[in-house]
This record gives C-alpha cells, structure tokens and sequence, in this order.
C-alpha cells in the first residue's frame, strides 16, 4: 500500500493517475484533512501501514518564501524531516521532491547529483534544509530533484505561454536562465520506474535537453494558430523578488543508467499540449 501526499497538485494528479492505471492500492491524502506540518496528520504515517509514502506537497511560491522564508522552511524543511522520522519508524521507503534552486547557478556544466547546496533564494534553502532532515533521518528514501514543472493541468508556465500566445501579438521572456523543463507526467513515470529498479539515495529527474524560458516559450507558441512574437529580454526586465539561478541544468546520467534516456523536452510539451487540445476543460482548473 502506498500512501500519495497532496495528490491535488500537478505532480500529484500525475501520480495518483499512474497508481490508477498500474492497479497499485494506495492512499491519498491532501489540505484539509492531512497537513504536512501538523503532527498529529503525520502519526498516521508511522502506523506500519505503507511500503511507501510518495510526497508531492511543498511549498512551490518562490517569491512568497522571500517574504516568509520561516513559514517556507516549515513546510518543505522541518515538516519533511519529521515526516521522514516517521518513514523512519514504519520502514516506509519515502519519496520525495527537491528542486534545481538548491544550486546558485553559477555553473557552465550539468550539476552533478552531489555537488554541494548552495541556495541564492529562500525557497531554495528551505527545500536544501528538506534534504538534509531526510538524510538524518535515517529512513530509506529516494530524493528527485526536478526543475520547471508543467502539466495539462494547473497552473504552470507552458500552459500560460499557451494561453497569452493566443491573446497577445508579442510575448517577452527572459533568455538568461538556462534549464531543463519537465513534464510532471513523465516525472511520475520515471519516479515509478526508478523504484522499480531499486534506486535509492538522491537522483536528478527532468525532461531530456535544456533550454531558456524563451527558447521554451518559442516552442510552445509555435504549436498555436497564432501570429504573436516571443522576443528575449534579459532577467532585468522582470524583477522578482526571488533571484533565480542563471543556469540551472543538472546531471541525468545516474538516473538514465537506470531507466534509459530521457524524453526531449519538445517531445514532451508537445504531448501535453496535445492533451490540453484534444480536452480545454483539464487546463481549466488548478487543484492545490
């Protein structure tokens, strides 16, 4: 029996899709009812019943956690470390998400899965104080950290280049941050897929290639019946709150060692914008 955290979000609803179409029993559990920084939600996972506890709940507001970095911290820091004490205690093998922002960005090369955190945001020190209460824990684990996340569903940044591309005639989109995209679908599967071949410990998990917001902009808008422009600007021209690392692409070969190559970035927003196409409705509501 699985136990699924928050399967109302992108990634969730991906996997709570895949346990359906695999047979596998499990659980779900999300806010109201479970809440990942309330104890006596967390007792539940220590009562042996779960082979494993797939969490998909986070705090995902990167400019929010500027502002409340203590509250950030909770959800995806210490709220983790005790879930994972729990895991702990029940024998549970836990999965869980972390982020490419537990890197500065500094690099010029894919970052390997043990180079060193070095956060230059709040939310990417939060989800680094994740990992190592995991770590410490002691419970078997498999840690995934993953980088710009969409879906057919929710809301995400290939589904509002969708959306604009078809109410705009130019669009401008930073070309100064590199990364990899990923489908939460694909994530899923690949999650699914790794702990089929036993992977443990901390693996990187994205969609294959890299490219910029615009270069990935581009390739959505281009998918459209639509005559707007996507032109670069640099990050200067959108100040956030949160810095974001300049280049964020990490390693995928421990992971493709296991589970093969990685679908292309393009092939993959390409699906996803064909499930949007052939159903509006699934974009039309976003499930935190």
């Amino acid at each position: 029996m699985d136990l699924l955290i928050s399967p109302g979000g992108m990634l969730g609803r991906a996997w709570k899709a895949l346990l359906e179409a695999q047979g596998r029993p499990f659980e779900s559990v999300g806010r109201p009812q479970f809440d990942l920084t309330d104890s006596a939600s967390l007792e539940r996972v220590g009562r042996g019943r779960y082979e494993r506890v797939i969490n998909c709940a986070a705090w995902t507001d990167v400019d929010g956690a500027e502002e409340d970095e203590a509250a950030a911290t909770e959800v995806n820091g210490h709220a983790v470390r005790r879930l994972a004490e729990r895991c702990a205690d029940s024998g549970a093998v836990l999965v869980h998400y972390s982020t490419d922002y537990v890197f500065d960005g500094s690099a010029s090369v894919p970052y390997p899965v043990d180079a060193p955190h070095d956060p230059i945001n709040a939310y990417g020190r939060s989800k680094a104080v994740g990992e190592l209460g995991i770590r410490a824990s002691g419970c078997r684990h498999l840690i995934l950290r993953t980088s710009w996340l969409y879906a057919p569903w929710g809301n995400n940044f290939v589904l509002t280049m969708r959306r604009l591309g078809t109410e705009r005639v130019s669009l401008s989109v930073v070309d100064d941050q590199r990364g990899r995209p990923t489908s939460a679908q694909h994530l899923a599967d690949a999650s699914a897929r790794l702990l089929e071949a036993g992977a443990a410990g901390t693996l990187h998990v994205t969609d294959g290639g890299e490219c910029t917001w615009f270069e990935l902009a581009q390739a959505v808008v281009a998918t459209l019946d639509s005559d707007c422009r996507v032109e670069p600007c640099s990050s200067d021209a959108f100040p956030r709150p949160a810095t974001r690392p300049a280049y964020s692409v990490m390693d995928l070969e421990p992971a493709e060692a296991l589970v093969g190559p990685m679908p292309p970035w393009r092939a993959n927003v390409a699906a996803v914008l064909d499930q949007v196409s052939e159903d509006p409705a699934r974009s039309a509501s976003s499930l935190a």
